[in-house]
Order: C-alpha cells, then sequence, then structure tokens
C-alpha cells in the first residue's frame, strides 16, 4: 500500500522548493494549496463561499483572493468557515489522486496547514520544513508583495514550528539546497529500509 508522506512547514518555510526536489527524484508530489486554489473556482464551492462572505468577495463572478484573504487572516471564526468548505472537498481530490498514484510506493502530500486542518492524521509519516523567521517573513513580502504586518499576522494564524517539530518525523532545515538535497536523500534512503 503507498505511504503517505507529509510535507508541511510554515508560510516562507520553502515547503514548495522541498517538494519540488521530491518530485525531481520521480516521488509524486501532491500540492494542496495548489488544488485548493483550483477547487474555489468550482461553482458549488463559490456558492459556498458567497453564501458566507457575500458578494463583496468577488468582482464579475470572479473570487477576488485577496480580499477573501484579508477577511479570512483577521478573523479566526471566518478562517474556521472557509476550511470547512474547503478543506472536504480537498480531501476527496486527493483521495482519488491517490487511488491514480497508489503503484508508487509513496507520495508526498505538501500542506501548510497539514496539522492544523487534521489531514495530517491520513499519513504515515510527516517532514516539517524549517527556516529562520526573518528569513521566512523576507521570503513571503517578496513572494506575495505582502507587508511585514500582514506576514506576520498570517504566521501567527498558522501551528508554531515547536508545535510541529513535536508531531513530525523528520526535519528539513531550508537555507541551504545543497544541505535540503543532502537531507532529503537521508530521509529517503530510511524510507527505503522501513
Amino acid at each position: 500500500m503507498t505511504k503517505i508522506i507529509g510535507l508541511t512547514g510554515g508560510i516562507g518555510s520553502g515547503k514548495t522548493t522541498i517538494a519540488n526536489l521530491f518530485a525531481a527524484r520521480g516521488i509524486p508530489v501532491y500540492i494542496a494549496d495548489d488544488e485548493a486554489r483550483k477547487i474555489t473556482d468550482l461553482p458549488e464551492i463559490q456558492e459556498a463561499i458567497k453564501n458566507i462572505f457575500g458578494n463583496e468577495v468577488f468582482e464579475n463572478n470572479t473570487l477576488i483572493r485577496e480580499k477573501l484573504a484579508q477577511i479570512v487572516f483577521n478573523d479566526p471564526l471566518k478562517l474556521e468557515q472557509l476550511n470547512s468548505i474547503i478543506h472536504p472537498a480537498v480531501k476527496t481530490h486527493f483521495e482519488d489522486w491517490l487511488e491514480q498514484h497508489s503503484n508508487f510506493p509513496y507520495v508526498i502530500k505538501e500542506a501548510a496547514i497539514l496539522f492544523e486542518s487534521g489531514s495530517y492524521k491520513d499519513c504515515d509519516i510527516v517532514i516539517t520544513v524549517l527556516a529562520p523567521l526573518e528569513l521566512r517573513i523576507e521570503r513571503v513580502m517578496k513572494r506575495d508583495k505582502l507587508s511585514r504586518e500582514q506576514v506576520l499576522n498570517r504566521i501567527n494564524n498558522q501551528w508554531s514550528d515547536l508545535e510541529r517539530i513535536e508531531k513530525s518525523k523528520y526535519l528539513i532545515e531550508n537555507t541551504n539546497i545543497q544541505k535540503s538535497e543532502e537531507k532529503i536523500e537521508e530521509i529517503l534512503k530510511k524510507l527505503t529500509i522501513s
């Protein structure tokens, strides 16, 4: 049976970079955030979002993700409501994807909120990607064109590194690509043995 390796880490830790390094080694990788974005374009999901957040997060029937993000990252209840729409749909999508990749010994499920969503319970092991806070802030400000305050707000809406570390089997310190690659090789060797 295919093993599910959860890959997570705080915003800006470089999860996608690490996921791509696994993918380059021929391991199927499921990027939950990318799939969640696609799922929010489905008519039934948009209808559910409208029911909770109203039409102000839409423009010409297009979801304005920035407006929605502004609301949910400033209101934990609204974030919970959005997650209650998105998470079940992503879970179903992942189950279908997993079935299509059942001939692989293991797959990677990369998710920013693997622990917060509870989906870590479906993983055989979890790898957490770590990076120093200032580097994370810098990466996200540059990538998403957000203010320092906005980035910190998002960081504060996620589990802390300490909480993630407690529930993870492996850690990858993602500050140097060569060292990250070496750590991935080390983890893959251990997975092959187990």
